[in-house]
């Protein structure tokens, strides 16, 4: 089987990885990779490097990153990305493409492949993140879909009411979870050696990505936080970069300000899969609004203080608090960790077998 993965950024690479080896390994299959969206931006960490660090061949790469974080700049991107890919499927006889989530790059990409009749499959449909726009894209991915892979049961039944198709969707869990299975994640003194970050401190990790739906709040939302922040003079804080959404670059100036003059706060552009699990498990907390904060984080678990609408509808599992974006309530939330019972993982996102099963349900599609 010809396949074609995409990916458009360091987060769905990260979670690819598992199943780009299985790929690898597996001679049925002949595996071409098409990275774009904001893997080849310098400011985002050029992490298309990543992909050749682990030894992947890269068959095509676009930079599709938005000149800047505005709404015109986000659609004109698309355009641009649809584009790119139109030759793509004009060359190569792709029977399947493997997309994951829910940005507005990869549903330029697959928008791009349907008068070419090329079979999709998805990965993390049936999720649901409010706070973001990404719903629209995401669900729009799933009805142009062949097959679909989807993280837990919940979602499994979002989609089959999404696309009446029950045959073609498939709880196989999360690929997040084969990665915590699989890598061998840094003690505390590889990852001081590696980041000058001594995780022996009590750390706070904050990943806080802008809110698309009412992106005019995430001026107010973000000087919120810091304000929160500022006052976490017992906890070190690593705080990673947002990604290329509407307002982003604005977050990361404030943020990169914040950091500049404290004395506790450590930036982090890309950690990486290893850098950034491992930080996840040395870390005392999480605070933000990121995904990783649901599946990955539910793992360990790790306590997660979740901000905002940015993810409202995911799964909310034991070890995860929802507060609104509000300086004292952030502060709050942190002063109470003390309080709080982790349980143990849950196992609502299988149990580290994804890659596999997704290969074998591939494998009967060719039959």
């Amino acid at each position: 089987m010809k396949i074609a993965v995409l990916t458009s950024s360091r987060a769905d690479y990260g979670i690819l990885t598992p199943l780009l080896k299985e790929l690898r390994n597996e001679h049925f299959f002949d595996l071409h990779i098409i990275a774009f969206g904001s893997h080849l931006s310098s400011i985002h960490g050029r992490t298309i490097d990543l992909l050749f660090k682990d030894g992947f061949e890269v068959n095509y790469q676009f930079s599709s990153k938005p000149k800047s974080d505005l709404p015109g700049d986000i659609s004109r991107s698309i355009s641009e990305t649809i584009t790119f890919f139109v030759p793509i499927w004009e060359r190569e006889n792709y029977e399947m493409i493997v997309v994951l989530g829910d940005r507005f790059e990869m549903f330029a990409a697959c928008v791009s492949s349907i008068p070419y009749n090329i079979k999709i499959a998805h990965l993390h449909g049936g999720e649901t993140t409010l706070g973001a726009f990404d719903d629209a894209f995401r669900n729009s991915i799933t009805h142009m879909s062949y097959l679909h892979f989807v993280a837990a049961e919940q979602y499994r039944k979002r989609v089959v009411e999404l696309t009446q198709k029950e045959d073609k969707v498939f709880n196989v869990g999360a690929l997040s979870i084969d990665n915590l299975k699989e890598i061998n994640l840094l003690s505390k003194e590889d990852f001081l050696k590696l980041y000058k970050i001594n995780l022996d401190n009590p750390t706070i990790l904050v990943t806080f990505h802008p809110e698309t739906i009412e992106f005019h709040k995430n001026e107010y939302y973000i000087n919120e936080l810091i304000g929160a922040m500022s006052e976490f003079n017992n906890y070190q804080l690593v705080i990673t970069m947002p990604n290329a959404d509407t307002m982003g670059n604005m977050i990361r100036m404030k943020l990169e300000a914040f950091i500049n003059k404290s004395q506790n706060a450590f930036k982090i552009e890309t950690f990486g899969t290893l850098g950034y699990l491992s930080c996840m498990k040395h870390s005392t907390m999480m605070l933000g609004n990121t995904s990783s904060g649901f599946i990955e984080a539910s793992f360990f678990p790790k306590y997660v203080i979740n901000i905002g609408e940015r993810q409202t509808g995911r799964i909310i599992t034991k070890n995860i608090i929802n507060i609104p974006i509000d300086k004292n309530k952030i502060i709050q939330a942190v002063n109470d960790f003390e309080n709080f019972k982790l349980n143990e993982y849950e196992m609502i996102y299988g149990n580290g077998d994804t890659a596999k099963k997704i290969i074998n349900i591939l494998k009967s599609e060719k039959c």
